[in-house]
C-alpha cells in the first residue's frame, strides 16, 4: 500500500506465444504508464483506466479492439465495460461490431446516464451517434489465421489470452475497465464475462476494483470480480489467490485477475500459463507475466 496513485493493467490470462511474450508484457507496462500519467495530470481514476484500455485496444497483440478474436462466422464482436467506485456508475457494450475503442463507447454510455448496457445493433447505433465509423481493418490477418486454426482443431476451445483490463486508485476512489474480442470461434452473439458487472469487471470504493480475464463462462457463473473485491479487506493479494482457488473448486475454469483497493493495496493472480500485467506507481513500473 502507499505510493499513490496506482494503475494496474493486464493483457489477458491464457497463453501467449513465447516469441510475443516480451512485447505483450511491454505493452502492459506502456498502458499502465499512460493511465498513471493521466492521473498525475489531474484526471480521475475513470479517465485513467479508460486511457490504459484504449491504448491496448489499438494494439493487435491483444484480444481487444483491433486484432480481437473472431466468431465462428468470422465476425468481430466486441465486449467492454467500465465502472467507477464512488457511485457505482457503469457502462457496457456487448457484441459490438468493429467500431474503434469499445471502452470509449462504454464510457459514453455510462456518462449518458440513460442505460448501463447496450448490445449488438443497438450498441453499434450508439457508437455511430458518437461519430464513430465501422472499421473493417480492425479484423487482422492474424485473427483470421487463428480462427482457421481453431476450426481445423489446432487451437484449443476456450483459448482466452489477450483480453485487456485496468484498475486504478487515487487513494480515495477506484475504477475498473475491461475490453475483449471474446473467444476464438464462439457462436455468433456469445457474450462473455468482460461486459458483465460483478463477473469480469467491478468497482466499489468500499471494497475495491477488479478486472478479470480467462474463460468467460466459469467467471460469469461464479461472479469473480465482485467476489474478490468483497474479500479484499483481508489483503488484496490473499484475496486474489483465494478467489481463484474458490472459483476453481466450485465451477472449474482457469482465470486471472487484477485487484486494487482504495488504499492502493494490489493483488495480481492467475491460474493460467501466463497473464501479462504491469503495476504503475509514481515510484516506477513493475511488470511481469
Amino acid at each position: 500500500m502507499g505510493d499513490l496513485p496506482v494503475v494496474v493493467v493486464h493483457g489477458g490470462a491464457g497463453r501467449v506465444d513465447p516469441e510475443r511474450l516480451e512485447a505483450h508484457v511491454a505493452g502492459c507496462a506502456r498502458a499502465a504508464r499512460i493511465g498513471l500519467e493521466r492521473l498525475l495530470a489531474g484526471g480521475s481514476v475513470i479517465d485513467a483506466v479508460q486511457a490504459s484500455v484504449e491504448d491496448l485496444e489499438l494494439d493487435p497483440l491483444y484480444n481487444a479492439g483491433r486484432g480481437g478474436s473472431l466468431s465462428a462466422t468470422g465476425a468481430l464482436e466486441l465486449d467492454a465495460s467500465i465502472m467507477e467506485g464512488e457511485g457505482l456508475r457503469a457502462g457496457a457494450v456487448a457484441v459490438l461490431p468493429p467500431y474503434p475503442h469499445p471502452i470509449r463507447v462504454a464510457r459514453a454510455l455510462m456518462d449518458s446516464g440513460k442505460h448501463v448496457m447496450l448490445g449488438g445493433a443497438g450498441a453499434g447505433e450508439f457508437a455511430r451517434s458518437l461519430g464513430m465509423q465501422l472499421d473493417p481493418s480492425m479484423i487482422t490477418e492474424r485473427a483470421r489465421e487463428r480462427l482457421a486454426e481453431h476450426l481445423a482443431g489446432r487451437v484449443g476451445e476456450g483459448w482466452a489470452g489477450g483480453t485487456v483490463g485496468a484498475v486504478a486508485s487515487d487513494g480515495t476512489h477506484v475504477a475498473a475497465a475491461t475490453s475483449t474480442g471474446g473467444t476464438v470461434g464462439a457462436l455468433p452473439g456469445r457474450i462473455g464475462d468482460s461486459p458483465i458487472l460483478g463477473a469480469g469487471n467491478w468497482a466499489d470504493d468500499r471494497t475495491g476494483a477488479c478486472s478479470a480475464t480467462g474463460v468467460g463462462e466459469p467467471i460469469l457463473r461464479f461472479g469473480l470480480a465482485r467476489y474478490v473485491c468483497e474479500r479484499a479487506s483481508a489483503g488484496a493479494q490473499r484475496a486474489a489467490d483465494d478467489a481463484l482457488a474458490a472459483m476453481q473448486a466450485r465451477v472449474g475454469g482457469e482465470a486471472g485477475l487484477i485487484l486494487v483497493t482504495a488504499a492502493g493495496d494490489v493483488g495480481v493472480a492467475r491460474t493460467t500459463t501466463t497473464m501479462s500485467h504491469a503495476i504503475a506507481r509514481p515510484s516506477g513500473v513493475h511488470s511481469g507475466h
